[in-house]
């Protein structure tokens, strides 16, 4: 009877997620604040339910009720998480809100499944994040002087990035971990909200031609370094938001041009270079001749989200530890198994939905360096879950990247959910402009 129910929940849990998708669109249809609030309590109760059906399932397939315990502690965050920043931040925007914990309710229901070691550890250090990222939109309101640290948001984000490459400690093959106090960290995570700073910066001062050489200067030895810590997957995120940023910023399609071209010309090299890349192109190009070795990864994925099917096989029907890396790099995979196709494709539309409100917020801001922050902290976040999605359907070659605020990777969560934190406080410096304007009209007449 158990099994019965779990495996008719998956079709309850794909409906509500349907519904939430939806709610995500119509949001970004309607201008008025005041139009939305039903949506929003909609989607809240959608996501509740998603989380709840989730853990249900687990408690029925494991028969262990301490789940619950485990499930009513999440529930507290998410509606703190929800209502604390509604109470706080009354002008944060509620669509970012509402997804980064759709996100991370999902994370918790996959990841409880695969390990409930690793589900602990990340449930911990969201709530630390969190906390953090409560007090960030305030911090960015109140900091008047960001934009005058352009070249230490540079300095001090290669500094970061050298020392993990000589001091830091070899996952996998490459140096991306540092261990700091007993804790392990993956700086490049943080560098790259350092770095989107540091363009916003440089491109705020003056869009000419030596302001971008200086720029691009900069940005190369960044992308430089993680090429060297073999840090693929972070060396192209950083390439490509460069680019983005400069050619928004420009509006100068020689600069998009040339940074393609480069793009290629590097990775060609790094092709010849660098055996790591030659390994994953070869698994991305054929994977089955070297099913049991470089593709391994990559067929595994693909098996499970094919056999996964529609609504998927439910939850404990899979078998997503057959994935390498499956709680980091192949997450996605996990929930396509047991969780569905569609639910997948659902959850892919809302990671896009937050990205089009993060640029329709950008869009709103008038102050250059602002405007461009946000800009770039969107594509950053969209061009990782592209990395992510893409490399585990083998669309790209595998990056190694975690699906943000999905996947296992508690340098990962944190520097996500500060990521939004800013944005929200942005949209913050937009309303107060807003309400000035408003003021020195009312002066005027």
């Amino acid at each position: 009877m158990a099994h019965v129910i779990s495996d008719l929940s998956k079709y309850v849990i794909t409906a509500f997620m349907l519904i939430y998708t939806l709610e995500c669109f119509l949001i970004l249809l309607r201008k008025e604040d005041d139009t939305r609030s039903g949506i929003y309590i909609r989607q809240v109760i959608c996501m509740f339910m998603v989380h709840f059906l989730g853990f249900a399932a687990i408690c029925l397939e494991t028969g262990d009720p301490g789940y619950i315990i485990f499930y009513g502690f999440q529930e507290i965050l998410l509606f703190a998480t929800i209502a604390l920043f509604r109470v706080l931040y009354p002008e944060a925007d509620r669509l970012i809100v509402n997804n980064m914990c759709l996100l991370l309710s999902v994370s918790f229901v996959i990841l409880t499944r695969i390990s409930f070691e690793k589900s602990t550890r990340q449930f911990i250090i969201v709530a630390f994040s969190l906390v953090i990222g409560l007090f960030i939109p305030s911090l960015i309101k109140r900091l008047v002087f960001l934009p005058y640290l352009t070249w230490v948001y540079g300095a001090l984000g290669l500094l970061a990035l050298t020392v993990v490459f000589i001091l830091g400690a070899v996952t996998n093959g490459s140096n991306i971990s540092y261990t700091l106090g007993g804790v392990t960290f993956q700086p490049s995570e943080f560098v790259k909200l350092l770095f989107v700073f540091f363009v916003a910066g440089m491109m705020a001062k003056s869009t000419e031609f030596k302001q971008v050489f200086l720029s691009g200067i900069c940005a190369a030895l960044h992308v430089l370094v993680l090429v060297l810590s073999r840090d693929l997957g972070s060396a192209v995120i950083f390439f490509v938001v460069y680019l983005f940023m400069i050619f928004i910023a420009t509006h100068n399609y020689f600069y998009l041009a040339a940074g393609l071209l480069s793009g290629a010309i590097a990775s060609v090299v790094g092709y010849q270079l660098f055996s790591h890349v030659r390994v994953r192109v070869t698994a991305w190009l054929d994977p089955w001749t070297n099913i049991d070795n470089a593709g391994y990864q990559v067929t595994q994925s693909l098996f499970a989200i094919g056999t996964g099917g529609w609504f998927g096989m439910g939850i404990y029907q899979g078998n997503p530890k057959a994935i390498p890396y499956v709680e980091k790099d192949s997450v996605f995979s996990a929930v396509a198994e047991e969780m569905g196709v569609l639910f997948s494709i659902f959850l892919i539309l809302v990671c896009l939905s937050t990205f089009l409100m993060c640029m329709k917020l950008a869009g709103r801001i008038a102050e250059d360096f602002y405007r461009h922050i946000a800009i770039g902290l969107s594509v950053t976040y969209i061009f990782q879950v592209f990395l992510t999605i893409g490399g585990g359907t083998r669309l790209i070659p595998l990056t190694g990247v975690t699906l943000p605020l999905v996947s296992y990777g508690g340098s990962s969560v944190l520097s996500t959910i500060l990521l939004f934190s800013v944005i929200q406080g942005l949209y913050g410096i937009r309303n107060q402009e807003r309400l000035y304007e408003e003021y020195e009209e009312d002066e005027e007449e």
